[in-house]
C-alpha cells in the first residue's frame, strides 16, 4: 500500500478571520457585473478583505483569466487564452472610480501567444485609469513579456507610478517553480525598466518556504539591489492545491522581521515581510515610501 503523502500543518499565525461585510460583497458583485477579474480572487489572496474593504486597494488581472504558463506555485488557470478584449481598459478604469480606490494594481496573465506580450493593452489600461482617476496611484505587475525590450518600453512610456515584476523564488529553484521564466531575465527586465524611466520605482517579490536557504534569500536581495530595485516584499508560499508544489517550511513572524531588517540594510526604500504578505500587500504605503526616498535623494 502506498504511503500517504505528508503535508506540513499550517501554524497559528497563518490563520485569518474572514470579514465578508457588505462593502466587500458589493465590490465582488460589481466585478462580476463588469466581467472583470482580480488576482486577489484568482490567486486566493488571504488579504482580499482588508485590501478591498478597508485600504481601498485592489489588483486587477487583465488580458483574460487564462495564463499561457503553468507555474507550479500559481492557482491561476492555464491553457489557451481567449481573444483580447479591447474594451477592458475602460472597464477597469470605471471600476477603479466606482471602488474609489487610492491605489490600483494592474497585473495580467502571461500572454506568450501575443507578439507584444500584452504590452499595448497594459499601457492603454494605465492611461485609461489615469484619465478617469487622476488621484489614484497606479502600479503595474507584468510578466517578463518574453524579455523583449520594446514590449517593456511600451509599458514604461505609459508612466505607471510603480513597475513591479516578481522574481518569485531564488535562482536555484527557478527552473522547478516558474514555467518559462528565467531568473536572470527577470533581473534584466527590472534593470531595463529603471534605465528607461529612472524616476519610477521598481519592485519585486519573493515567496519563501519552497526549500531555499537563508543565504539564497540574501543573495536574491543582493541581486535585486544590484539591478536598482527599490522595493521588496517577502511572503510565505502557501500551496493552492495538492497539484502544486508542497510547502517545505513555514517561516515564523520573527524570521520575517529579521529578513525585513536585512533587506532594509541593503538599501531598499521599503520592504514588506510577513507570513501573509503578498506582492501587492500595503502597496499604497510602498508608493509613499518610494516617493519619500526619491525626494530625499534629490
Amino acid at each position: 500500500m502506498a504511503k500517504k503523502e505528508e503535508y506540513l500543518r499550517k501554524p497559528d499565525w497563518l490563520k485569518i478571520k474572514l470579514n465578508t461585510n457588505e462593502n466587500y460583497t458589493g465590490l465582488k458583485k460589481m466585478m462580476r457585473e463588469n466581467n472583470l477579474h482580480t488576482v486577489c480572487e484568482e490567486a486566493k489572496c488571504p488579504n482580499i478583505h482588508e485590501c478591498w474593504a478597508v485600504r481601498r486597494t485592489a489588483t486587477f488581472m487583465i488580458l483574460g483569466d487564462v495564463c499561457t504558463r503553468a507555474c507550479r506555485f500559481c492557482a491561476v488557470k492555464t491553457g489557451l487564452p481567449n481573444e483580447l478584449d479591447l474594451k477592458e481598459p475602460e472597464r477597469v478604469a470605471d471600476s477603479v472610480a466606482l471602488m474609489n480606490l487610492k491605489h490600483a494594481v494592474i497585473t495580467a496573465v502571461a500572454r506568450d501567444d501575443l507578439r507584444d506580450g500584452g504590452a499595448n493593452v497594459f499601457a492603454e489600461t494605465v492611461r485609461a485609469v489615469r484619465r478617469k482617476n487622476p488621484f489614484t496611484s497606479i502600479e503595474v505587475l507584468p510578466s517578463d513579456m518574453g524579455g523583449v525590450e520594446e514590449n517593456l518600453k511600451i509599458l514604461m512610456d505609459a508612466r505607471p507610478d510603480i513597475l513591479n515584476h516578481n522574481i518569485e523564488t531564488v535562482k536555484r529553484l527557478t527552473p522547478r517553480v516558474r514555467a518559462r521564466a528565467k531568473y536572470d531575465r527577470s533581473l534584466e527586465f527590472l534593470r531595463r525598466a529603471k534605465e528607461m524611466q529612472p524616476d519610477i520605482p521598481t519592485k519585486s517579490s519573493l515567496m519563501i518556504g519552497l526549500g531555499e536557504t537563508k543565504e539564497e534569500i540574501i543573495e536574491t536581495m543582493d541581486d535585486l539591489r544590484a539591478n536598482n530595485v527599490d522595493i521588496m516584499t517577502i511572503g510565505q508560499y502557501l500551496q493552492p492545491s495538492k497539484k502544486h508544489l508542497k510547502v517545505i517550511k513555514y517561516y515564523t513572524p520573527e524570521e520575517f522581521a529579521e529578513l525585513r531588517e536585512i533587506a532594509m540594510s541593503k538599501g531598499f526604500s521599503h520592504c514588506e515581510a510577513g507570513p501573509l504578505v503578498r506582492s501587492s500587500y500595503h502597496a499604497d504605503e510602498q508608493v509613499n515610501a518610494a516617493t519619500k526616498a526619491r525626494q530625499a535623494q534629490a
